[in-house]
């Protein structure tokens, strides 16, 4: 098995229910867990970073590990990561080496971002000796997929060769792109159901605030948020909006009815990847599968299948709400603030379901499917994705001053300032960038990795 101790066989439809429903947590204990990617590149010339060699990613590796004390982990003889032993969190690898930080639990916005600030203080302290610098956008805006290294973890070669099947843009989604990730729990089946019926309605909105990837392959791609746009083509069975929980009888069983219908990936065994991309859990767990015949799943089998499902908003032992572009620190702040204004304060989560209630499936999805190229001016009813922006934004500021959590004399609200700023300009940071493109950089892209370096 994956790890020193076994983990239990499923022994009945609780059990899959159960990888979920234990996530749950009195309102004391909600936490906060803020999760980003940022681009790998040398500078002189701009070009993408190696795993391997004295000064590539193996070596930032090792000096974050050197710096902070954190505990490597390993895909074979590989370091691909490191490991926070005092609290959860760590660090680890995209397929093209996007740098990960899993945010550790944290009680406030204020708590997160100084995790992040130490954070970014270790990857320039160790990166910069190595030229190995951070580039804050929702998609790397050079390089084709082919000419970025690829990371020396086993499962992302079984995705890499099944996504060719299912999608288009499955390899740009894992070597071009980036996004911030916000993490939120939930106090129970009804409490998780509201939450997630809030976050999938308005996730195409949040999208549109953080639109920040309009370059692909050296030039504009028509997209402001081209990341959201790879998601559209990436893998239609574990992608998308989810209209089934907005669905009468919608709870963690129902969810995890879905997750059984998602074809799977991988499983591991002894620390190793075993290839069944396409395989059905359902059969597994009746020990259908062909390449381990007659073996059942473990527990752990099930949590990591969770974990290869990617709706806009994925269900797991907490909520996460995954579609948003990477930014600068400013808005990787910016993403779990909004969210923990809308979902953690009772009035604005009501407010907010109020909001989203009568919104259909189609325009749910109409939602989804043109945010991508038109991001704040995505027409929705009677005016755009921008006005239904600014109610959601008061419902979050009203939310986070009812929390009233203070560090030195200001409240969370400070953090949705990029937010403001994109509303009070109404223009995307995607479409600022354009205009520079436009403007003062005379069509040379390579001027955005001086301005969005982190």
């Amino acid at each position: 098995m994956d790890g020193a101790v076994p983990s239990p066989l499923i022994e009945s439809r609780a059990d899959l229910i159960e990888a979920m429903a234990r996530g749950a947590k009195p309102r004391s204990e909600w936490r906060i867990g803020t999760e980003h990617e940022k681009h790998v590149f040398r500078r002189d010339p701009i070009r993408p970073v190696p795993y391997e060699g004295d000064d590539g990613i193996r070596a930032l590796l090792a000096g974050i590990e050197a710096r902070t004390g954190w505990h490597p982990f390993y895909d074979r003889e590989h370091p691909i990561g490191l490991r926070n032993d005092e609290i959860a969190g760590g660090v680890s690898l995209e397929p093209g080496g996007q740098f990960e930080l899993s945010g550790s639990p944290r009680e406030t916005i204020h708590d997160s971002a100084a995790e992040l600030a130490a954070h970014m203080a270790d990857c320039h302290a160790v990166g910069g000796p190595l030229n190995i610098h951070f580039l804050g956008l929702g998609t790397t805006p050079l390089w084709s997929v082919d000419e970025i290294p690829a990371m020396p973890k086993s499962r992302y070669g079984i995705m890499k060769s099944y996504m060719r099947k299912v999608g288009t843009l499955g390899g740009s989604m894992m070597f071009r792109s980036a996004t911030i990730q916000a993490n939120l729990d939930f106090s129970g089946e009804a409490d998780m159901v509201k939450k997630l019926r809030v976050s999938l309605a308005l996730q195409p909105v949040v999208t549109a605030l953080f639109a920040n990837s309009p370059f692909i392959d050296a030039k504009p791609s028509g997209f402001l948020t081209f990341r959201s746009h790879i998601w559209l083509n990436t893998d239609r069975a574990r992608t998308g909006m989810l209209p089934f929980v907005f669905e009468d009888g919608m709870g963690f069983e129902r969810y995890a009815d879905h997750a059984l219908d998602v074809p799977m990936y991988f499983v591991i065994r002894d620390k190793r990847y075993i290839d069944v991309a396409g395989e059905s859990f359902r059969n597994f767990l009746h020990g259908g599968l062909p390449q381990l015949p007659g073996e059942r799943p473990t527990k752990k089998d099930w949590e990591d299948h969770l974990s290869t499902l990617f709706p806009e908003v994925r269900l797991k032992q907490f909520l996460e709400m995954r579609g948003a572009d990477m930014g600068d620190e400013a808005a990787t702040n910016a993403l779990p603030a909004l969210w923990v204004g809308l979902l953690y304060d009772a009035v604005a989560l009501d407010a907010a379901w109020d909001l989203v209630r009568d919104w259909t499936d189609e325009e749910r999805q109409k939602l989804r499917n043109e945010v991508p190229r038109t991001a704040i001016h995505t027409p929705f009813r009677k005016g755009t994705v921008a006005d239904v922006a600014r109610i959601v934004l008061d419902l979050a500021q009203s939310g986070l001053r009812r929390r009233a959590r203070f560090n030195n004399g200001e409240d969370e609200t400070k953090y949705l300032a990029p937010i403001e700023e994109t509303l009070r300009l109404d223009k995307t940071p995607a479409e600022r960038w354009l205009d520079k493109y436009r403007g003062e950089w005379a069509g040379d892209v390579t001027r955005i990795f001086d301005e969005a370096e982190m």
